[in-house]
Formats: structure tokens, C-alpha cells, sequence
């Protein structure tokens, strides 16, 4: 997959020129993120970090993952249903991962309790990169879902615009065409839009559960700005803030500063950090109640990286997916290979091919928001360490993924401007909604092209790693 680019990214003045050029057009279009100095306020900010020209993406496979996207919806939508597969696939981590073990508890208090809530909504990022096959052709393998604060799809939506203004100055008009319009907002918003409706209460507003230090706040406020062009309200508020002001009716309707709440979109509460004993407390609260969790508890649980695992296993698809051949036919398709570090001889013998070929394997525990993962020496030491202990079974490991590099210049601020080895990830947004048994909304929301240098093994935009790019279809 030969860049497109070739004789532009030899000419470092036209780059340069170029780079400006991006940029101011980045910051007219909103492609915004606080700095790291002042995380808490919009005062002074800065542009989100991007390639300066879009990357080659192979029409079929960006095809094939959007085609595969509805499946991927209703597979978490099932799994988190089915609390006698979660119970037996968590059963060996959770003894291990105190962080899992905390949501577990909560998932099994709800249920002893009964779910009050009605109204099911997932909003997704399912991840993919190109495997390099075997004949050199690139092949789609899915890297993780995202079941929990699922990010850029606002930042996403503001930058086709700057690609194509970059090609159009280079009179690259019928190129700057091919870039695809994509708004990720707003289909998420339409999503909300939807179990709000469902909800059934005209006053009750939506809950953005948010970090105190959120950089990535202009990604938030283009949902906020997609819901609120319908009317409905949204109020932002930390963990902290419901344990003080959150309180529950006699029919477990959720309050907010006395203010009734339909739905809870988390934006928080992925990472052991996040979490103090009160904002567990509040986690609780919000489980209890009626509103519309996005994600519910048992929907984040079933974004862990064990399940993952497991739904790669002989038979786990077509027992949670009964009488879908093709839909289980086109997941396959994507997975790579995982296997379980579980105690015995399944997992001692997945840990001897790692140490013996370490190159082709990543070590992962159940984490989210990048950075988490392990590989080579790292990994090797790791496993080491871990062989003989239950621990292990925390981490599952998992094939690695290498797709072919190419050329691209990553704008960061302050930084230089210069051409760097590259590889992408590809994710595709979901939107679900479900009442009671029925699944009333199902569909693909836009895309999410990140890019990273190829020295960087691990982490996402937010993570500072990768940076926001487009896929250009060839």
C-alpha cells in the first residue's frame, strides 16, 4: 500500500508551508483539546494533534468493518445479558484484577436486586488494524472494543475539512473528493436522543459523568451541542457530585440536584484510578437506578479484554448469536488470535510459545485508555515473573498485528515538522438502543482513522501516542 504522497513528503519547505497552512485550518474547524498545563480550563487551547495528509485505506476492508459493526453491537448487546457467561469468564480474573472484581460485585448486587432500568443503550468504537498477510495483501483484525467512553467521535466529524483543505491548496481537487464526510456526534447523539425518548420523561435531563481534568472536552461538547439542537439537556457532573447530590425515589428514579436524570453517559470511571471508595459508592447509585446507563455495568464488563478472549473460542458465538450464521461468519473473520493465561495447561502452553516467540505476541491486561499493554522484553520479563502465579490469569495475550508502514508527518505543537514511519487504527462507532428484549436501534455512526509513529508500541490519542487522521480510500 505505496503512499499517494510520495514526491510531496520529499519537499521539506512545502511541508513546512503546508503544516502551517493545517494547522490554522485545524484550529477554524475545532479541532481543539486543552493543554496539558491547563486541563481544567478552555482559556488557552490548542490543537489536536493529526497527520497532515490522510492515510491510503483499503476501500474493501474500511467496507468490511462497517459492515461487520451491527454484528459487533448485537454480540455486546448479548453478552452483557448473559450473566452466566460473564460469571464464568470473569471468574478466574476477578479473583486476580481487584478492578474487574469491584465492577463484578456491583453487576451481582444489581441483579440480586433486579435491573430497574428498562431502556439499554450502547455507544461503541470497535478498533481494527491491517494485518500484512502472508501474500502481502492486508487483512482486517479487530484489536479491542471500546464499550466505555468511547472518544473522538466529535473531533473525528471536524476533521475531513482539514484534509481536504490540505489536498485542495496542493490542487488535489478530485483527491480532496474522495475524502470521506463522517460525523460520529452526531449518530451517538441520535443514540442518547433515542433512550432519552424512551425514557419517557419530557423534564429529565442527561448526565455526563466527566473527569475534573478533561482535555478532550470539545469532543464531549459536540454531543452535548447534538442533543441539545433536540432539546434535551445536558448536565455535567463528577462522581464526587452524586454521592453529595445524587439520591434515589421509591421507584428508583435518579436525581441530580433534584432534577431528574434519563440517561447517564459516562465519560469516566474506565481506569482504577479514577475511583475513590465514594465514587464507587456513587458507581452503585447510578447502577440502581431506572436511568439509562451508557454503559450499564454488565455492558462494561463485557468490553473487558477476557471476553474478548473467550468470544474467540470454538462455539462462544454461536451460542450467544443462535441461528446468525453469517453474522457470526463475518466476526470470525476479524478476530485475531487470543488465548487464555488461565491456570493449567491451556494457558501454560500459550505462555511457552510467547517466551519462544515473542515477537508475535502482546501481553494485555483488563485495562482501558491505552499505554496498558506489553510487548517484547517487557512482555518476556513479564511472563516470566507471572508463569507460576494466579495472577496471570488477569492478562490474556494476544497475536500481534503487523501492518505495513508508510510515510505521513504528524502535526504535534511544538514539535517539528518531519516525515516519520507510520501505521493506523481504524475504528468504527455503534449504536444500539434495546427496551426490555427488543432491539429498537441498531447501526454504524462514522469512523475514527488514528496514526501513530511505528516506535510507539501502544496508546491512543488521548494517550498521547497516536493522532487523529482519515482514511483515503484507494
Amino acid at each position: 500500500m505505496a503512499t499517494n504522497w510520495g514526491s510531496l513528503l520529499q519537499d521539506e519547505q512545502q511541508l513546512e508551508e503546508l503544516a502551517r497552512q493545517a494547522v490554522d485550518r485545524a484550529l477554524a474547524e475545532g479541532v481543539l483539546l486543552r493543554t496539558s498545563q491547563e486541563p481544567t480550563s478552555s482559556d488557552v487551547v490548542s490543537y489536536a494533534p493529526f497527520t497532515l495528509f490522510p492515510s491510503l485505506v483499503p476501500s474493501a476492508l474500511l467496507e468490511q468493518a462497517y459492515a461487520v459493526q451491527m454484528d459487533f453491537n448485537m454480540l455486546v448487546d448479548a453478552v452483557s445479558q448473559n450473566a452466566a457467561f460473564l460469571e464464568q469468564t470473569l471468574a478466574s480474573t476477578i479473583k486476580r484484577d481487584d478492578f474487574t472484581a469491584r465492577l463484578f460485585d456491583i453487576h451481582k448486587q444489581v441483579l440480586k436486586e433486579g435491573i430497574a432500568q428498562t431502556v439499554f443503550l450502547g455507544l461503541n468504537r470497535s478498533d481494527y488494524m491491517f494485518q500484512c498477510s502472508a501474500d502481502g495483501s492486508p487483512v482486517l483484525k479487530q484489536i479491542e472494543i471500546n464499550t466505555i467512553s468511547a472518544s473522538f467521535g466529535g473531533l473525528a466529524s471536524r476533521t475531513p475539512a482539514v484534509h481536504r483543505h490540505v489536498l485542495s491548496v496542493l490542487s488535489k481537487t478530485k483527491e480532496a473528493a474522495k475524502i470521506l464526510s463522517n460525523n460520529p456526534s452526531k449518530g451517538l447523539a441520535l443514540g442518547i436522543a433515542k433512550a432519552w425518548e424512551l425514557y419517557g420523561s419530557a423534564n429529565a435531563l442527561v448526565l455526563l459523568i466527566a473527569q475534573e481534568k478533561e482535555r478532550d472536552i470539545f469532543d464531549q461538547r459536540a454531543i452535548e451541542n447534538e442533543l441539545l439542537a433536540r432539546n434535551i439537556h445536558v448536565i455535567r457532573r463528577r462522581f464526587e457530585a452524586i454521592s453529595e447530590k445524587g439520591s434515589l425515589d421509591q421507584d428508583r428514579r435518579l436525581f441530580v440536584d433534584g432534577q431528574e436524570i434519563a440517561v447517564v453517559y459516562f465519560r469516566d470511571g474506565y481506569m482504577p484510578c479514577q475511583y475513590s471508595l465514594q465514587n464507587w459508592e456513587a458507581r452503585l447509585l447510578l447502577e440502581r437506578s431506572c436511568a439509562v446507563k451508557c454503559p450499564d455495568i454488565a455492558t462494561q464488563l463485557a468490553g473487558t479484554k477476557k471476553v474478548q478472549q473467550e468470544l474467540s473460542r470454538a462455539g462462544m458465538l454461536e451460542m450467544l448469536l443462535p441461528g446468525q450464521p453469517e453474522a457470526v461468519a463475518r466476526l470470525r473473520a476479524t478476530f485475531a488470535g487470543l488465548y487464555s493465561l488461565n491456570m493449567g495447561e491451556e494457558g501454560d502452553q500459550a505462555i511457552a510459545e510467547a517466551l519462544a516467540a515473542p515477537s508475535r505476541f502482546v501481553l494485555k491486561p483488563q485495562r482501558e485508555g491505552g499505554g496498558n499493554n506489553l510487548y517484547g522484553e517487557e512482555m518476556v520479563q513479564a511472563l516470566k515473573q507471572l508463569k507460576d502465579s494466579e495472577e496471570r490469569a488477569s492478562y490474556i495475550l494476544m497475536e500481534k498485528i503487523e501492518p505495513e508502514p508508510f510515510e505521513n508527518c504528524l502535526l504535534r505543537p511544538g514539535s517539528p515538522v518531519q516525515v516519520v514511519q507510520c501505521i493506523s487504527e481504524l475504528g468504527i462507532f455503534g449504536v444500539y438502543v434495546r427496551q426490555g428484549k427488543t432491539l429498537v436501534m441498531n447501526k454504524h455512526v462514522g469512523h475514527l482513522l488514528r496514526t501513530k509513529a511505528i516506535e510507539h508500541a501502544d496508546g491512543g490519542v488521548a494517550a498521547g501516542v497516536a493522532v487523529l487522521d482519515n482514511p483515503y480510500p484507494v
